[in-house]
């Protein structure tokens, strides 16, 4: 008897023995197999999936009319310790953007993102040498996502700096300048808010601003002058709205950095101010000053076709030089 005992334990552990080392074969295939398939297929770019905002009829008339919207400001930028006079362009334009490559779509497709794109130029001189800055994000006329891409370039005689926001899985940030200590930098942002799109959300859905307490982005262009790592930072944000226009605030406190921009309070929202106030300059130098820009003149223009020498025209119009 206690030889079919023995005989028959032994033929359990057996079964045991193969049962596991089958589920184990087997869970190797499976892994194998998922490896295989993630390396052949690469996931799309992803997006929030938020409800789509309903475009007015005044909206689809107005950014749909064939035309941008060019407005020109007359600048005061702190920089170096100084107030330097300057101009300031935005120009506004509706656009379509392919998802997966981030850029202007050639064609239309069901599959393009419709954005509202923002061309934000800056130039004033700092002594001898000029300064050209110039920020563009897309967003989505949705508003029902993030910004898909934003970037900003500056120029000036020390050399010039470059950087991108994509958004994908997660903000994809390249960067690249001729300080030794950014130089070229690649790195990924969990998403939140930015102060980028936060110009091009006034224009859509103003009413829809966060306020409060919010993480945000700083402005590329901020974080390149002052030389901040570009990650989000605690923040607070307040309007005040007044009979003919609102004001947007964000503070900054650990950056010492309020920017407020003024927007009409109808449609279309047009910006009609900002100011910005922050520490400027370096060492014992620096010191809290205010840039300021105000509008002069905004017109709506099909400027791509306005290339000839007799077009100059709307550069006076604007009093650009």
């Amino acid at each position: 008897m206690k030889k079919y005992v023995f005989l028959s334990i032994i033929i359990s552990v057996s079964i045991l023995m193969a049962c596991s080392n089958s589920n184990v074969e087997n869970t190797k295939k499976e892994v194998t197999a998922s490896i295989a398939q993630s390396t052949i297929t690469k996931a799309p770019p992803t997006f929030e999936k938020k409800p789509k905002k309903e475009l007015s009829e005044n909206f689809k008339k107005y950014w749909y009319a064939g035309k941008a919207e060019i407005s020109s400001y007359q600048l005061e930028q702190a920089r170096y310790g100084e107030i330097r006079k300057g101009s300031a362009v935005l120009i506004y334009v509706t656009e379509d953007f392919l998802a997966k490559q981030q850029v202007k779509a050639d064609r239309q497709n069901v599959d393009n993102i419709p954005v509202l794109k923002l061309n934000a130029t800056k130039k004033f001189n700092t002594g001898i040498y000029p300064y050209s800055i110039m920020q563009s994000t897309f967003y989505p006329v949705a508003d029902n996502q993030h910004a898909v891409k934003v970037s900003s370039s500056m120029q000036e005689w020390c050399g010039h700096v470059y950087s991108q926001l994509n958004n994908r899985e997660q903000f994809e940030i390249s960067s690249h300048s001729y300080f030794e200590n950014e130089a070229d930098q690649n790195f990924k942002l969990d998403k939140t808010l930015l102060e980028n799109e936060v110009w091009t959300k006034i224009r859509i859905s103003p009413n829809n601003l966060p306020k409060g307490a919010i993480n945000i982005i700083p402005s590329f262009e901020f974080c390149r002058l002052k030389h901040k790592e570009v990650k989000a930072y605690n923040a607070t944000a307040s309007i005040k709205k007044g009979t003919d226009s609102n004001t947007y605030t964000i503070e900054y406190p650990t950056l010492e950095r309020t920017i407020s921009i003024t927007f009409s309070n109808a449609f279309p929202y047009t910006i009609e101010s900002w100011v910005e106030t922050f520490k400027s300059g370096f060492g014992k130098n620096a010191k809290k000053l205010t840039t300021k820009a105000t509008k002069i003149k905004s017109i709506n223009s099909d400027y791509w076709s306005k290339n000839r020498n007799e077009d100059e025209v709307l550069r006076k119009e604007l009093n650009l030089k």
